[in-house]
């Protein structure tokens, strides 16, 4: 057997890409299980998008390869866009580059900024990749939990000021994912005001910007923050086209040159088609978000629901693709109850502990799927004895 990389020896494989396999099989076999545990949008995106896509993939003309930045069309859209939600304003030539998802994005820049021993902060719970990447990268990976008097502030009063100043990349994601923590105005300030005191790169991770979330705030409505900010952003969730792998970075022009160094020796830049059904997406009128989150809001309540009958508790205020419940008191954890209400009910619910130790106590439930399933999930639930 050839040895594989130790870069990659502590990285384990996407707990999802398991898990679905896992499901998969047992319906193969003949389960009727209902999967509320991935955040993959059942929704389609907006009939126009699709058209877009069809009516460009029949120019012969489109079939070659792309900018590795994306088609200045849809970094203008880009640009529009940020304008549009945020009022913040961004130079679409030098301050952003298409991505294949923002996913991708988190790997291009722990590539391109991480050395060997840099340490990197990672949310606690928070996404995985975060700290997957850094870690395939090389970094001394430190993770932050959240501070009980101030939900989704990052509580670093365990760090010394010697680790924050050795810090290289520092992750955040609002809405946060998986507790659905909302960010503020204040918030952002202080943590542009820490990346300026202590020479880190603040990633900003925006891919639930506004699903479910009356406020979605930009990084980069904070004054300073291109100096020392980027922030990933994403057509999957907003716009359904998780399967089109269609997102951006925004960033000032020395991070923006940097990251591509790394970028342009991975990929040959993005189908035309999908690019230009992703400008059509960023040009869609307001009426699509608000139908978008009535339908996530009539999901939320039933969800509620569930929880409520297994007994468990939501804690917050929360917006994004998700409800993050902490489990009843008694139970030993959230796997083995997670275990149980798919094997005994045939419903899936994510363990919260894939999201970091922090988590070990909560499930999290996506709300991508439908009313009907959401609704047949809770009545298998109802018969459960705790």
């Amino acid at each position: 057997m050839i040895e594989s990389a130790k870069r990659i020896a502590d990285v384990q494989e996407y707990y999802f890409s398991k898990k679905l396999a896992e499901i998969a099989l047992r319906r193969k076999k003949g389960e009727v299980i209902l999967n509320l545990g991935v955040g993959s949008p059942d929704l389609p995106p907006h009939p126009s998008v699709i058209k877009a896509l069809t009516k460009t993939s029949k120019d012969s003309s489109n079939h070659g390869y792309q900018p590795y930045r994306g088609i200045p069309t849809l970094r203008e859209a880009y640009a529009n866009w940020y304008f549009k939600n945020y009022g913040v304003t961004l130079n679409p030539d030098t301050e952003m580059i298409s991505l294949m998802g923002s996913k991708e994005g988190v790997m291009h820049i722990s590539m391109a900024y991480i050395n060997p021993g840099d340490i990197v902060l990672v949310p606690n719970p928070g996404y995985p990749t975060y700290g997957a990447a850094a870690k395939i990268a090389g970094a001394d990976v430190k993770s932050y939990p959240f501070r009980e008097d101030k939900p989704g502030w990052p509580d670093l009063s365990a760090f010394t000021e010697d680790e924050l100043n050795r810090t290289k990349l520092f992750w955040i994601n609002y809405p946060q994912m998986p507790t659905g923590q909302l960010a503020t105005p204040d918030l952002f300030d202080n943590l542009v005001f820490m990346a300026h005191k202590h020479s880190f790169l603040l990633c900003h991770d925006n891919p639930y910007n506004g699903i479910l979330n009356k406020k979605p705030l930009s990084i980069f409505s904070s004054k300073g923050a291109k100096e020392v900010g980027l922030e990933l952003n994403s057509l999957s969730k907003v716009y359904n086209m998780a399967g089109w792998r269609v997102g951006c970075m925004i960033a000032n022009e020395t991070v923006i040159n940097t990251v591509l160094k790394f970028k342009t020796n991975v990929d040959s830049g993005m189908f035309k088609p999908i690019q230009m059904a992703a400008v059509k997406a960023l040009k869609l009128e307001d009426q699509w978000m608000r139908e978008l989150n009535d339908a996530y809001e009539r999901r939320r309540e039933i969800a509620l629901q569930i929880f409520k009958t297994i007994g468990c508790q939501i804690e917050g205020e929360q917006g994004g693709l998700f409800v993050w419940a902490r489990i009843p008191e008694g139970s030993t954890n959230a796997e083995a109850m997670s275990e149980e209400l798919l094997n005994n009910h045939q419903v899936f619910i994510t363990p919260g502990h894939i999201f970091g130790d922090r988590g070990a106590n909560h499930l999290r439930l996506s709300l991508c799927s439908n009313e009907d399933e959401l609704r047949g999930a809770l009545n298998r639930l109802k018969n459960r004895k705790a």
